[in-house]
């Protein structure tokens, strides 16, 4: 793969053992009920964006305690947890790290 970026060309190698996928799942948290299931798919090695835009418009407090019960369970397993500006929240399990 290669990109080039303005005068900067950057050139990735494809690694041809690698045939594992990796996947990412868009999804809603609309309560506390879905944090079981979110754990669940990160469990089972997905990226999870979870929109919460519809939760934080609903119910800001039920966001709060969603979103910490979600966070302990992330800190338990070693899971890495951000919000994002635009009303999601990205999960990721141990072997995928979040830079900021």
């Amino acid at each position: 793969m290669v990109s080039d970026k303005g005068d900067e060309t950057i050139q990735f190698d494809e690694q041809p053992g690698s045939k594992e996928k990796l996947n990412v799942r868009i999804d809603y948290l609309m309560g506390a009920e879905d944090v079981d299931r979110v754990a669940k798919l990160v469990r089972e090695g997905n990226i999870m964006l979870l929109k919460i835009k519809d939760l934080q418009k609903k119910d800001i407090g039920l966001l709060q305690s969603t979103v910490q019960k979600l966070k302990r369970i992330c800190s338990q397993s070693g899971w890495d947890v951000v919000g994002l500006e635009d009303g999601y929240l990205v999960v990721t399990p141990q072997f995928a790290k979040i830079e900021r």
